[in-house]
């Protein structure tokens, strides 16, 4: 939550005063009360569990205007390798996707930079090699429904049946084995993205009410003529230091010590080879492949977004070679005049760089990227995951510390875009609990959605325009939506959160919640509460309605008092806690005591509120999530 001191309200003055007295109310009511110990005991229970927290919040004007997409999803490109493009078309899925939008769909991860488009209908030549019993059993059935798919006019929707999805979940279980190698090694294969793949990409954002982002692969370089003499220089500045008397010619070479030792011995002249392929990085991006897939995509009018390259300040690692910040502006101006020598998409939005997680190197690149292509691009974006995919305790998702380090990392993204551009709009992309695919059983879990709800509710507050959530469906343990098209807690937290909340971010303020740090010691807030004008899209509150969701991360129930303008108001929950006895491990959840599922393959359960008498206490349970919507409130900031 955002430090209090920050916030500023008119007629603070009588408003401190009055929480001051309630405070000071409740303080000396509570010291005079003690719960009788079990067995005459004199143990009092602790001051924490039952000092109220008093809440209120500024609703004369919103401190941010967010994107009206501000939470957007992600697909990885795995989902053509694994073969599970084929299934976007399912109505359920597409239901589900419906379900958050308006959204952006960012088609993108590290994969992006193996992308490579191919003018192509056939629908099996690059699906890649398989077991021979697919080829009848599956190849036969995804060309008889795509066949059916293309009889059909306007939104393309199919009931798949379940011997073929199961054949499906046997053959991405395979794939997502080869996928995890590659991840682990840094080792990536290239995948085809054919025309008929971006159809079926395209058909299920359109379907589903989301606009696409596409990112183009910025490792197709040009080849330069020029040698890279920098490892031949070392090796000569060696030898020299050595007075080893060398011939030289280009070619290769293998432990040189040991080797004139036994030129020298031998009374042999040594004649050593350099290595010729050694090469300079070209200056340009070959576009080719890029200005293709522009010229279909605007020939079937799609509308899309575009962006370019994935991470570029982890190409050594991955590819060997790097793309410094000069040649990547170079690259997205040159990726702009594209778009504009293509009249369909002329005034097409671009987004970049796609910048890693802001440490220095991330940062040195995304500097330089803004001081000399910060015009070129509508949004920056950059990604950040919280910690690594091989974590095994679910606490390391409730540890506050790992919350914070968000706002640690949007401060340093702001302070490089601001001081080359500002105002300029900031995006954070392919942002998820875990990177390396996540941790089955707890990224993938209601433990998980601390963060994610955190993580909203932080880039809200400093400004960031929008979130996309790697992923929405497929690859690894950080998705919305399994693999038997079944919500995880996270898909209904944000189904909540796209109901309820609206782009519009109001200053809170509470009393009770600080305490005194110790010397050395950082008080980091376990609840964290945060406001919002109530969606204008919900047709059950009428504007000017307030919506405030809190975190409780602490193991005791915390009790909440709305004080100031929010006083004597009523008030619906929605409180959502994990369902089952697995406690944080769930992977259902329910709402208000009430399990969520989907009622068909084209209905959501009803969100049903629970209504809270005006002047009632909030209470929080211990590890749970509240979403709480202040009814006819007519706050200033929310009736326009």
């Amino acid at each position: 939550m955002p430090n209090p001191a920050t916030c500023h309200f008119p007629g603070s003055r009588l408003w401190l005063v009055s929480v001051a007295l309630m405070v000071q109310s409740v303080i000396s009511s509570s010291s005079t009360y003690q719960r009788p110990a079990p067995g005459g005991g004199g143990k009092r229970t602790g001051f924490m569990e039952r000092t109220l927290i008093l809440l209120d919040v500024n609703t004369r004007s919103p401190v941010q205007v967010l994107n009206d997409n501000f939470l957007s999803l992600q697909l990885d490109p795995s989902i053509i390798k694994d073969g599970w493009l084929d299934f976007l078309s399912s109505k359920r899925l597409v239901t589900l996707a419906r379900g958050l939008s308006p959204a952006y769909l960012r088609f993108g991860g590290k994969r992006t930079d193996f992308l490579h488009f191919h003018n192509l209908k056939n629908l099996a030549k690059f699906r890649g090699p398989g077991p021979d019993y697919y080829l009848k059993n599956y190849e036969d059935d995804i060309v008889r429904s795509d066949i059916a798919l293309d009889k059909q006019r306007g939104c393309k929707l199919a009931n798949h049946p379940d011997m073929m999805l199961e054949l499906q979940r046997e053959k991405a279980a395979q794939m997502q084995l080869v996928l995890l190698k590659e991840q682990l090694s840094n080792l990536y294969s290239n995948i085809t993205i054919t025309a008929r793949s971006l159809d079926k990409l395209y058909n299920f954002a359109e379907c589903a009410g989301l606009h696409l982002v596409l990112g183009l692969n910025a490792q197709q370089r040009n080849p330069d003529s020029s040698w890279n003499s920098s490892s031949a220089l070392s090796l000569l500045k060696y030898s020299a230091g050595k007075k080893y008397n060398i011939s030289w010619e280009l070619g290769n070479a293998r432990s040189l010590d040991k080797l004139y030792n036994f030129a020298e011995c031998a009374g042999l002249h040594l004649v050593l080879g350099l290595n010729a392929q050694q090469r300079n990085p070209d200056s340009s991006w070959n576009s080719s492949s890029a200005l293709s897939l522009l010229k279909y995509s605007a020939g079937k009018k799609y509308n899309i977004s575009w962006e370019l390259g994935n991470e570029p300040n982890g190409y050594r690692s991955m590819m060997g070679q790097t793309v410094n910040s000069t040649q990547l502006a170079q690259d997205y101006t040159l990726l702009r005049t594209l778009l504009q020598s293509v009249r369909y998409y002329s005034r097409a939005h671009l987004l970049g760089p796609n910048a890693g997680r802001p440490r220095k190197n991330a940062i040195l690149l995304l500097d330089g990227f803004m001081k000399n292509a910060g015009s070129v691009v509508d949004a920056v974006t950059w990604q950040h995951y919280y910690m690594d995919g091989r974590v095994t305790k679910v606490e390391d998702f409730l540890k506050t510390r790992l919350l914070d380090t968000l706002t640690e990392q949007i401060t340093k993204v702001l302070k490089v875009v601001n001081s080359h551009a500002p105002g300029k709009k900031v995006w954070l992309g392919g942002v998820g609990p875990a990177w390396a695919g996540g941790t089955n059983n707890l990224s993938d879990t209601y433990a998980a959605g601390f963060l994610w709800l955190n993580t909203l509710g932080m880039a809200a507050m400093q400004g960031i325009d929008v979130v996309l959530r790697h992923s929405f469906f497929d690859y690894g343990y950080t998705h919305l939506v399994d693999q038997h098209f079944n919500p995880l807690p996270d898909y209904w937290l944000s189904l909540v959160f796209k109901r309820l909340v609206g782009p519009r971010v109001l200053a809170v303020r509470v009393a009770g919640l600080q305490r005194k740090p110790r010397p050395g010691r950082v008080i980091r807030d376990k609840l964290r509460i945060y406001a919002h004008c109530t969606s204008f899209k919900n047709r059950n509150y009428v504007r000017g309605s307030i919506t405030i969701y809190i975190i409780n991360l602490h193991r005791s129930r915390k009790k909440i008092k709305l004080a100031g303008t929010l006083r004597n108001m009523t008030v619906h929950q929605y409180l959502v806690q994990p369902y089952g006895t697995d406690g944080l491990h769930a992977r259902s959840v329910q709402l208000n005591g009430e399990r969520l599922l989907m009622v068909d393959n084209e209905t959501f359960p009803e969100l049903k509120p629970r209504t809270l008498r005006a002047g009632r206490t909030i209470a929080m349970p211990p590890m749970t999530i509240g979403f709480y919507v202040i009814k006819n409130i007519n706050a200033y900031a929310c009736r326009k």
